[in-house]
């Protein structure tokens, strides 16, 4: 694994369910703010929206109301009342749980809603959330939380040939840089066998060419000498 990532904090690891559902309260107070704090329909909506969502998800009313029990306790979510509200909604609390700024929260919600990414990716990915200069200001975002104790984003090593790193949160535990890596590892492997597959099949059929030729300047050189028998 990545040894410039610090280790976890495992007591406090998130399911899949929880990341989607703080995640999806983020994106929307960025991109729906009128209709924030989100009820738990319009929340379940957005767990199960099949748009910029990696992997998409089904996920029903009890179960978002059971992660949302769990997150209120956890003090990551509020449940907020409001005068004349006949349903209760709910707001995320990652910005103070950890002490996040608007563009870290933006990377950290697009990691969490669309699964591992480069720097690139992010930028083109977080919209109306925060608006990135360039991807530098990314990174500088990214190494911000890859540093964080405990850190909330790690950094997969580099498959060899490959020219930009990519990223995940740590939400759920490290275990997704070490799959990540050995997907990498694998995929090189397979990549450079290919490759050597490739590199022999080339020579067999420059071979046989070769072969072709000869045959027939020995055939064009056995017509000429007839002409002179």
């Amino acid at each position: 694994m990545n040894q410039e990532n610090a280790s976890v904090d495992t007591q406090n690891l998130l399911d899949s369910f929880e990341v989607r559902v703080l995640a999806v309260l983020a994106e929307k107070e960025a991109f729906t703010p009128d209709t924030y704090p989100l009820s738990l329909n319009a929340l379940v909506n957005g767990c199960n929206q099949l748009s910029s969502r990696d992997p998409v998800m089904s996920i029903s009313d009890a179960t978002v109301q059971d992660v949302l029990d769990r997150l209120v306790q956890r003090k990551l979510v509020a449940e907020v009342s409001q005068a004349g509200a006949r349903v209760a909604k709910y707001e995320h609390r990652m910005r103070i749980k950890w002490a996040l700024e608007q563009d870290k929260l933006s990377i950290l919600t697009v990691l969490m809603l669309r699964g591992v990414q480069t720097a690139g990716e992010i930028r083109s990915r977080v919209g109306r959330m925060h608006e990135f200069a360039s991807v530098a200001e990314v990174e500088t975002g990214l190494q911000f939380l890859v540093d964080k104790y405990p850190p909330l984003v790690g950094r997969i090593a580099r498959a060899p040939g490959t020219k930009e790193s990519r990223y995940a949160h740590l939400l759920s535990g490290e275990e997704i840089l070490e799959r990540q890596e050995l997907i990498a590892g694998s995929v090189t492997e397979a990549t450079s066998g290919l490759s050597r597959a490739d590199r022999i099949e080339q020579l067999e059929q420059e071979v046989a060419r070769l072969t072709d030729a000869v045959a027939s300047l020995t055939q064009q050189f056995e017509n000429f000498k007839k002409q002179f028998e």
